[in-house]
């Protein structure tokens, strides 16, 4: 029997996101590739592993706001993206481009 790429299951990334080392690594590749719409989108992916109810609750934010906040090309601001990392057991740090 003759398999097509339609026959292939849709790929979930929140599946592979089983740890809070998991969507720190994931965090960081999307950060590091520099587009802000995508941090949302990524940080929704983290959010929909995590348990969506979980972090509206840790968060203090609704989850219809939170799906609204982290949909693809949404532009959450940062005190959001602040509550949402740190519901998922992880936070955002600057380290220099460059070594001196």
């Amino acid at each position: 029997m003759k398999k097509h790429i339609a026959d292939l299951p849709d790929f979930d990334m929140a599946q592979q996101l089983k740890s809070e080392e998991d969507i720190a690594a994931y965090i960081t590749m999307v950060i590091e590739d520099g587009d802000a719409a995508e941090l949302a989108h990524a940080l929704g992916v983290a959010a929909k592993a995590r348990g969506m109810s979980e972090v509206a609750k840790s968060t203090g934010i609704t989850r219809e706001a939170l799906y609204k906040a982290l949909k693809p090309n949404a532009k959450p601001r940062f005190d959001t993206i602040n509550k949402v990392c740190a519901a998922l057991g992880v936070r955002l740090v600057a380290r220099p481009t460059q070594s001196q």
